[in-house]
């Protein structure tokens, strides 16, 4: 699910958001972002939005997303600063959704995708044999693989300058303190397989013998990985893995055990002893593994709905949450009931002092334009604590 938070590294395709960019940075050391992050709980509820609806930028502006996208966008950051939301470089007109070609493979904002991963998976690997010899470390260069992270991991130098680049030359080796400046990674361990493989050829070679051999050669590229971010100016780093399904996990929790949640533990260990924080993001209900999660070092959780954030809250003090939001709501565009979330998201926000306001589940293309203008109002009445 990509990205989110204003100052990561890039907008990580399948994180979700994105109110991205680094290079026009916001340095407000009195970040609310910093301080949610780190429970310190700023009077006001900051945000943290999955942003993908080009009508309901229309709707609350006034100007056409698709013929004026980045006066449009100012102009959304101006009635809605919280959102944070990176601005186009040009004003040059956006082709509308319904003129573009394939429309097959899904709609993620204002374009289709021209990919589906199980078919590149299928592509790419034609019998179970060929799956189970695959070596990660072999190929290392997983530039246009669809893989979200795409790009070049044969070396740590190589995966440093590919991210140090989007950071200011004068913020040297460290971010400024007390600044929310962040990078993602989308594959911190339970997406590569998926992603390589595609899902349904992941679940069919995961209890393989071969595959301890895999993931202990995705988790070197990780090493490397990690060992770059630690050397990047950035206070946090956000690791996203889709460990669970909404009904709870994918696979088993002895699986996690032997194969995920000690790699965790080894790769954020070398962020924090270089003084960074883990901000762990993750599809669907995490109920399950959350004290795995916070165990392994991360500061915090941002999933969806159907998890439960007011148990967290009450169990881990001022932690980061967010993600409680739920667009089925927004959907349904009752008022009532968009004040009864609000007003939920709210309680669990006086809970923790690092809760975010967060549509967990994203807010995508559909979502009608005077729902998301309702929830937004109504965040900036009640939402404080």
């Amino acid at each position: 699910m990509i990205v989110t938070p204003p100052l990561t590294q890039r907008p990580l395709a399948g994180l979700r958001n994105r109110n991205v960019g680094t290079k026009g940075a916001m340095l407000d050391m009195n970040d609310p972002r910093y301080e949610s992050y780190m429970g310190l709980g700023p009077k006001r509820i900051a945000h943290w939005e999955h942003w993908s609806n080009p009508d309901a930028e229309t709707c609350l502006t006034g100007i056409d997303y698709y013929e004026h996208p980045r006066l449009c966008r100012l102009k959304l950051n101006e009635l809605y600063p919280q959102l944070g939301l990176g601005v186009p470089e040009t004003d040059d007109p956006k082709p509308r959704p319904e003129r573009q070609g394939d429309k097959s493979k899904g709609r993620w904002g204002d374009s289709y995708r021209d990919y589906w991963q199980q078919e590149d998976a299928g592509r790419r690997f034609k019998t179970r044999e060929e799956m189970l010899c695959f070596s990660p470390l072999a190929q290392g260069d997983f530039t246009g693989w669809h893989i979200v992270e795409d790009g070049d991991f044969r070396t740590e130098d190589a995966i440093y300058e590919r991210y140090r680049k989007n950071y200011p030359t004068a913020w040297g080796k460290q971010a400024p303190a007390g600044s929310s400046a962040s990078v993602s990674f989308y594959n911190t361990m339970f997406m590569w397989p998926l992603l390589v493989f595609g899902y349904e050829n992941f679940l069919s070679i995961c209890l393989e013998p071969e595959f301890d051999r895999i993931m202990e050669e995705f988790s070197e590229i990780n090493r490397r990985v990690f060992r770059a971010f630690a050397r990047l100016p950035v206070n946090f780093v956000i690791c996203h893995d889709d460990i669970v399904l909404a009904n709870g996990p994918v696979c088993s929790p002895a699986w996690m055990n032997k194969f995920i949640f000690p790699r965790y533990e080894e790769l954020w260990s070398i962020l924090k002893q270089a003084g960074k924080e883990v901000l762990f993001m993750v599809d669907g209900c995490v109920d399950v593994f959350v004290d795995d999660v916070m165990a392994c070092g991360a500061r915090g959780i941002i999933s969806e709905p159907f998890t439960d954030y007011k148990a967290i809250a009450r169990r881990y003090e001022n932690c980061f949450l967010a993600g409680e939001g739920d667009n089925r709501i927004l959907m349904r565009n009752n008022p009532a009931e968009i004040r009864s979330m609000v007003q939920s998201m709210v309680e669990t926000g006086r809970m923790s002092g690092g809760y975010m306001m967060c549509i967990g589940n994203h807010i995508p293309f559909n979502v009608p334009g005077e729902a998301v203008k309702r929830y937004l109002d109504l965040s900036v009445e009640l939402g404080h604590r």
